[in-house]
């Protein structure tokens, strides 16, 4: 066995230039797959994991993905809101340990505006149960007081003390500004791999005093409510967008949920978290495998080169391994030769791509975190990136075949009185 290893690795080395390009091939097919996999994985883990701890998301009945959408990705408008004595109600009920409403609809500079309680500091997690951490400053305390993300903090250069200026919806029109209202950076969130990096917060009483003189999304002619004539009254919620809710027992979750399904004042709907996101997983999965066929082709491709590669050099070859015959090697040696030649071949260049694909994502972690807020996760191949490694491995083996089987078929003669 080792003179055959030898005797392969002085062959591989004589064809050195030809069998690298076949190498870097399969290395890159490795590598675009290593990396999918891992990338993919993150994605899924960090989507799954953009809320953890909540065990409900309460809001206007609507569809249970567009309701997942809104309150926790920040994504589309609600279709109506929660009235604020029905918030009340949902906190009183003997089964709820916590609740933390939210109010969207606002924006700044295209990143949008949460407005909630101080418990949403205290309450919110992602991740594996991670609560917020703040990198600067502290978390709202006056009524114009804002806490911003860190995407918010780096794209638009937002330091502590900064002042800032609401607008109302999109901000697509200059009118729509809360401009005599700014608000004051107060606190910076640590990056967290979350939509909660691209929000700015406030409280829901600012968000009430922003809207005091507007009406139907825009100011009302000759209104102004100063803002030294707020009193509590004045600022107390009157409706929200959805409610986060921590429950006492999570085996009490069904039963709350038939209460908010049976509530009279207004129609209003619970969702599991985890449920949901898996429903919303399966829509935008579809990318995922678009994106996992086109590496496999790729791979095909290589893998087709390797065939080639080694079915061309078999007739360069015939008098190579003609003399091996005559010399005693038998046709079975003659196979097992070229079926080492591809899987060291396949081996290495998997390996390759393997130790490539690491190094990147070891390069990019802070870029995909602080850019995208994807949480790279570098170290031993996953269970998925084994198996396709695994497979990329067997896929050079059977690859081999072919080239193996017609040099087995070769004959003595053949080999020795090659045609011209």
């Amino acid at each position: 066995m080792n003179g055959l290893w030898r005797l392969a690795l002085a062959s591989a080395w004589h064809r050195r230039f030809v069998l690298s390009i076949t190498l870097v091939s399969i290395a890159l097919s490795a590598f675009l797959l290593a990396s999918i996999e891992q990338i993919r994985g993150d994605v899924r883990e960090g989507f799954s994991q953009a809320v953890s701890g909540t065990d409900l998301i309460v809001g206007p009945r609507t569809g249970s993905t567009q309701l997942l959408l809104y309150s926790v990705f920040r994504i589309g408008q609600a279709t109506n809101n929660m009235r604020w004595d029905s918030v009340e109600a949902l906190a009183a009920h003997r089964a709820v340990r916590w609740v933390v409403p939210i109010s969207l609809g606002d924006s700044h500079q295209g990143f949008p505006v949460v407005a909630t309680s101080a418990a949403y500091f205290q309450h919110f997690a992602y991740g594996d149960g991670q609560a917020l951490v703040l990198a600067e400053g502290r978390p709202f305390q006056g009524l114009f007081d804002a806490v911003i993300g860190a995407d918010v903090a780096r794209q638009l250069g937002h330091r502590l003390g900064a002042r800032v200026v609401l607008s109302h919806g999109d901000g697509a029109l200059e009118g729509n500004d809360h401009a005599d209202r700014p608000f004051t950076v107060v606190g910076i969130l640590a990056p967290t791999g979350t939509p909660v990096d691209r929000s700015i917060h406030i409280s829901l009483e600012a968000m009430q005093a922003l809207h005091l003189d507007w009406m139907g999304g825009a100011p009302m002619p000759g209104v102004h409510v100063d803002s030294q004539a707020l009193t509590p009254e004045l600022l107390r919620p009157r409706e929200v967008t959805a409610v986060m809710v921590g429950l006492k027992s999570r085996t009490a979750v069904f039963a709350v949920q038939r209460w908010l399904a049976d509530y009279e004042k207004e129609p209003l709907m619970a969702i599991l978290p985890g449920v949901a996101l898996d429903e919303l997983w399966q829509v935008v999965s579809a990318a995922e495998k678009a994106l996992l066929a086109i590496t496999a082709l790729v791979a095909l491709v290589s893998f087709s080169g390797l065939v080639a590669t080694m079915l061309a050099g078999l007739s360069e070859r015939r008098r190579e391994l003609a003399i091996l015959r005559a010399v005693g090697a038998s046709p079975r040696t003659v196979l097992a030769l070229l079926l080492l030649e591809g899987s060291a071949l396949s081996v290495a260049g998997v390996a390759l791509g393997w130790l490539a694909s690491w190094l990147g994502l070891l390069a990019c972690q802070d870029w995909a975190l602080t850019r995208w807020g994807i949480r790279l996760h570098v170290g031993w191949p996953t269970e998925g990136q084994a198996c396709l490694m695994a497979g990329l491995v067997a896929a050079g083996l059977i690859a081999s075949l072919l080239p193996a089987w017609r040099a087995y078929r070769l004959s003595l003669a053949d080999g020795l009185s090659p045609k011209t």
